[in-house]
């Protein structure tokens, strides 16, 4: 398949997810997902403001990369809180020389196993909601072309989240954020569940569990909370997965 059209696809499919009580987490997931699959990056994580004065973590691609973002988080320093503050995109940093910018981030990434980083803003006008890191394992930079794109994704999930507001205006953007936010914390509390219930890493957990929600229709958060709560077991998914890849087959 051809990148043009494979790139026309992926924003028909995150159009196609702006509906009435679209589920906010899995949108933002398959954003990260998509714009690593694009964007010739290896991992991503996005930031969200939570209204308080302090950015969440709210979506990532893989384990390495939610670690480092909320080692960012942390320490205070790092590309995707500088990219929040000014709303302007940070590209092309290369982390083997970034230690007189971010000392400590920078140190971090190097021993995760990123080389690059690039960090742009959930930005329309002059609001700014959040930002959008990704990483590379190497030392690789992107075209102006790469970053068009991560740039367009970023602005899919600013107006998804804007235009959730506007179509319920008794809802505001600072409780649709912690919704999210708290759904995440149910969906990391889960993972960890199932992971141990499973003998899997949680990124393959978060994968069996995002496979069921999406092939039943169950919203993921709703899901997290049945496996926290010990009503939806490891087992039960995995038997389930089984069974639809067995229907498929015959």
């Amino acid at each position: 398949m051809v990148r043009e059209q494979r790139l026309a696809e992926v924003f028909v499919e995150l159009a196609d997810t702006l509906v009435e009580e679209f589920d906010v987490v899995d949108f933002l997931q398959t954003l990260t997902e998509r714009c690593v699959e694009l964007v010739d990056t290896d991992a991503a994580g996005l930031m969200l403001d939570d209204q308080r004065g302090s950015l969440r973590l709210v979506a990532h691609t893989h384990e390495s990369a939610r670690l480092l973002e909320l080692f960012e988080l942390q320490q205070r320093e790092g590309p995707c809180l500088d990219c929040f503050a000014t709303g302007r995109v940070i590209a092309n940093i290369d982390l083997t020389t970034a230690a007189s910018r971010w000392p400590v981030f920078s140190q971090a990434a190097r021993d995760i196993g990123f080389g690059t980083s690039h960090a742009v803003p959930l930005r329309l006008r002059r609001q700014v909601i959040g930002a959008l890191n990704l990483f590379t394992n190497e030392r690789r930079t992107l075209s102006d072309e790469h970053l068009a794109v991560a740039q367009g994704l970023a602005d899919i999930a600013t107006i998804g989240l804007l235009h959730e507001r506007t179509v319920r205006d008794q809802v505001t953007l600072s409780e649709q954020l912690q919704s999210a936010l708290h759904s995440r914390i149910l969906i990391e509390q889960a993972k960890g569940i199932l992971s141990a219930q499973a003998g899997t890493n949680v990124d393959s957990a978060f994968a069996l569990m995002r496979t069921h929600a999406r092939r039943t229709g169950e919203p993921l958060t709703t899901l997290a909370a049945a496996v926290v709560a010990g009503h939806v077991e490891a087992g039960a998914l995995q038997r389930s997965a089984a069974s639809a890849e067995g229907h498929r087959s015959t």
